[in-house]
């Protein structure tokens, strides 16, 4: 035994810092990095314009106490937004015409639009593919050649979910959604600008099939007949309009297209859903462990106000105040995307707070809490150190599930026209666009969107259902928990 212990302890002063142990060793971590790098700086400009999406000069302007956290962002992406961009709509443009000849002018190699658009999403999707494989080679350099371990815990968690199909299904379905809100500008068709926000400032050329001429048209007038209104008029999915433009998705009622409005608001989609989700996340992370620590009169105050919030039906109560606060300052930021995300947020914390509550009290049972508190450490580094990383499990499979919640719950705000202003993009507002069609050749307006979002509602689920059974296989209960904090997590 006192051999054993001395091992052990000789092996924990051999220890060193992570740093240290790659400058040992860094040729596997500088080839890594180098392939990294090289990755990002290809796709430098969706990258910056991702990071560009966020409201931050609105959020400077209403919240200037928020400026020395959000000027730095700010800076960062005005800093890359003229870097180059490997697969943009600049070098695959699909926005050309037809010759009197029969082939294409302006199109990239003189391919027809719908063949260019297909080669550019099929190329975006192939970078992330790399991409997301080129991390999970960081992770296996890392436990090959940096790791002291052979073998952890984590390894059996990777493992279990590897080997769980409806997990895994989930994990594509949301990895192409993902990616989908990322490279919304360069996978649409065209822009949000020039086809839905502005239209009537910007021209298109077009072979007149009547005169045999190419002329120019106003896209305002080129979306008004393209319409897809039914009988009296429709351009369905994967098919061209009369001024030679490729529509994956067909168009909208005003004649816009469709693939278009639909990846965008994947975008605004995300962002409401990440944003709300780190907000509640962080409310019910502090309240979880504050109680576990202090319990008694601290865990009835939080029970007491986390029971008020659950009490009051959230749908309602999320319309109420999508429709009062319609015309406040707070609502102009981001379209109405920033109000939504802290209303989600503010009203749906408890839920998450409850999923972790019950966790975060075990912990707080253990031996190694005690002793913590008898060798004199503070109560911020004992729930810092040694309880949060033992309920940040439960946190990322709850709100995996709550972000499908959340998603419907947009859409189903606006359908009944709240929250997200037009004509932002956002995927509730193309279903309602397209109900008075659904029985139509337009049934696409209805069709598709709905579909999305059943499909990535489920997607979620099926995530965080992957990732408790990886996380603690044996649960009985993190499964009705998970159950119950999906069904409230979007009011819907």
């Amino acid at each position: 035994m006192e051999a054993r212990n001395m091992s052990s302890n000789s092996t924990i002063r051999e220890e060193r810092p992570l740093r240290e142990r790659i400058a040992d060793n860094p040729q596997p971590a500088t080839l890594w990095l180098a392939g990294f790098l090289l990755l990002i700086a290809v796709e430098f400009g969706a990258l910056s314009g991702m990071i560009m999406s966020f409201p931050w000069a609105a959020l400077m302007d209403k919240l200037p106490f928020l400026k020395p956290v959000a000027a730095p962002f700010a800076t960062l992406g005005d800093a890359l937004a003229n870097l180059p961009t490997l697969l943009s709509r600049e070098i695959f443009d699909n926005t050309g015409w037809q010759s009197p000849q029969g082939g294409w002018k302006g199109t990239f190699l003189g391919l027809s639009p719908a063949i260019v658009w297909t080669i550019r999403v099929t190329l975006i999707y192939a970078y992330s593919l790399v991409f997301l494989y080129w991390i999970w080679r960081g992770y296996l350099t890392f436990r090959k050649h940096y790791r002291y371990a052979d073998w952890t815990p984590r390894d059996d968690m990777v493992n279990r979910f590897r080997g769980h199909t409806w997990g895994l299904f989930g994990f594509v379905i949301v990895f192409m959604f993902v990616v989908m809100a990322i490279f919304a500008p360069a996978l649409g068709t065209t822009t949000v600008e020039r086809n839905i926000k502005n239209p009537y400032s910007y021209e298109v050329n077009y072979l007149n099939k009547d005169t045999g001429q190419v002329e120019k048209v106003n896209i305002g007038d080129a979306n008004a007949g393209s319409t897809s209104e039914g009988p009296s008029g429709n351009v369905a999915p994967m098919t061209y309009d009369d001024y030679g433009r490729w529509h994956p998705f067909g168009t909208l009622p005003l004649g816009s297209d469709m693939f278009t409005f639909m990846v965008h608001g994947a975008r605004v989609s995300m962002f409401i859903g990440v944003t709300a989700i780190l907000v509640s996340g962080l409310i019910a992370t502090a309240f979880a462990l504050l109680t576990a620590y202090y319990k008694g009169l601290v865990d009835l105050g939080a029970v007491i106000i986390g029971d008020s919030i659950m009490s009051i039906p959230r749908l309602l109560f999320l319309i109420l105040l999508s429709y009062v606060l319609a015309d406040t300052w707070i609502a102009r930021i981001y379209n109405g995307g920033f109000l939504l995300a802290l209303l989600f947020a503010g009203t749906g914390w408890p839920y998450l707070w409850r999923a972790v509550r019950g966790p975060a009290f075990q912990v707080s049972e253990q031996e190694w809490i005690d002793a913590a508190r008898s060798f004199g450490q503070s109560p911020v580094t004992t729930m810092k150190k040694h309880m949060a990383p033992y309920i940040l499990g439960y946190l990322l499979v709850y709100s995996s599930m709550t972000l499908g919640g959340i998603i419907i719950g947009v859409a189903g705000l606006s359908f009944l026209g709240l929250g997200i202003n037009a004509p932002t993009p956002e995927w509730g507002r193309a279903v309602s666009m397209g109900q008075g069609y659904v029985a139509g050749p337009s049934w696409h307006i209805s069709f598709i969107p709905g579909v999305l979002i059943v499909l990535v509602v489920t997607a979620f689920n099926a995530l965080g259902d992957g990732i408790r059974d990886a996380v603690d296989p044996q649960s009985e209960t993190g499964e009705d928990a998970g159950a119950e904090v999906a069904a409230t997590g979007g009011g819907a």
